[in-house]
């Protein structure tokens, strides 16, 4: 580090009250933008978690379905047409519904039914305990150990329980990628039992899944649905209109980005000013050093350097403060959603430079309108 450095670190650290008050205003803002973009990548992340936990990579759809949860029966012909397109190597259909479960206890717990397709079971979770092909047994139920597993009162294998006054029995527990968003379990059955138990329409296939020959197979595939009105997206493709659906269509996203704006201004209004008010109480040593031969553009790095060690140390502590109160909430709350991700470090910190940037330019401007002779004419 250059002398000139040094001086800019040991006037800013110096200064306990004003450094303090920097880092504690930029560390809130990052602290308030990850937090708040990490819930969002969490609710994105459980919105898609149908489609994840599946892993199927073709999904045939009604154009109208935006998210997994809300599908639109097909009819049976639209699974025939499927098989028979060139490059399809299989195509099966799966069922997406949701029933009430009374427990043992007595209590009602709303529950997610997918129901498999019965010859082939594509799309069936990783078992933790029992064995998948139990699932043909009667009234045979699967039951997803996830963050909501607690709600169905910790079913073992063997435990009874009622759905739609049919008769129910827990044969085995999955694991899966990811929890769903709106805190309801998740139980695995056969298609057939599934639209047994659980009243339906005409139609019953939520969705075909299918899977292709080869990628290049792909746009063949969906160009050939498309033919009969339908709609072919792949996994990737499905999971960002699930997302651009709750980030454009619902509140989510718009109350987000305005959290986020808020913590943004919070944060760079408090270090402006108080960097503002740093520069005018050292105003004299800048002037002193500019008296004894400093030139212009070593006052402006000192400044970028108190201005940028401030805002990543800032950060550093921001980022760190949120991913140990993340931690800790998973800990206590097994339903909270929020996740760090690398977009969301990338995001934060370029607002960390802007503050840092918006920061600079204001002790910039004061400095370099310094004259020596006003600092010694007194």
């Amino acid at each position: 580090m250059s002398g000139i450095l040094k001086i800019a670190l040991k006037l800013l650290v110096n200064d306990k009250s004003k450094f303090t008050a920097l880092l504690v205003g930029i560390t809130f803002a990052v602290f308030l933008m990850t937090m708040m973009t990490s819930m969002f990548a969490g609710i994105l992340n459980r919105s898609a978690a149908p489609v994840l936990n599946i892993g199927a990579k073709i999904w045939v759809m009604d154009p109208a379905v935006n998210n997994a949860t809300s599908s639109i029966p097909m009819p049976d012909y639209i699974l025939s047409t499927a098989r028979s397109i060139n490059g399809v190597k299989y195509a099966v259909p799966v069922y997406f519904g949701n029933a009430l479960v009374k427990l043992k206890s007595g209590t009602y717990q709303a529950a997610n039914v997918v129901g498999l397709d019965d010859a082939t079971l594509y799309g069936r979770p990783e078992m933790l305990e029992g064995k998948i092909e139990d699932i043909y047994a009667e009234n045979a139920f699967i039951v997803s150990k996830d963050a909501e597993f607690k709600k169905l009162e910790n079913p073992k294998v063997g435990t009874e329980f009622e759905i739609n006054d049919h008769r129910g029995q827990v044969v085995g527990l999955a694991k899966v990628a990811s929890s769903g968003l709106f805190g309801i379990p998740t139980l695995y059955t056969t298609l057939n039992r599934a639209i047994t138990y659980i009243p339906s329409t005409r139609f019953t296939t939520s969705f075909i899944l299918l899977e292709p020959k080869s990628e290049a197979d792909i746009p063949f595939i969906q160009q050939q649905i498309h033919k009969l009105g339908y709609q072919a997206l792949t996994e990737n493709q499905f999971v960002k209109k699930i997302t651009d659906f709750y980030t454009y269509q619902t509140g989510v996203g718009m109350n987000v980005l305005m959290m986020t704006a808020i913590s943004f201004i919070v944060g760079l209004s408090i270090s402006g000013q108080t960097f503002y008010t740093f520069i005018l109480e050292n105003l004299e040593r800048f002037g002193a050093l500019k008296a004894i031969g400093a030139k212009g553009s070593e006052l402006i790095s000192m400044i970028l350097f108190q201005a940028s060690f401030t805002s990543i140390l800032g950060y550093g502590l921001g980022v760190g403060m949120a991913s140990t109160f993340m931690i800790l909430a998973r800990l206590r709350l097994p339903d909270y959603a929020a996740q760090v991700t690398f977009n969301n470090l990338i995001l934060a910190f370029v607002m960390v430079l802007i503050i840092a940037g918006f920061s600079s330019y204001i002790g910039v401007r004061k400095v370099l309108q310094i004259q020596p002779f006003d600092i010694f004419r007194g």
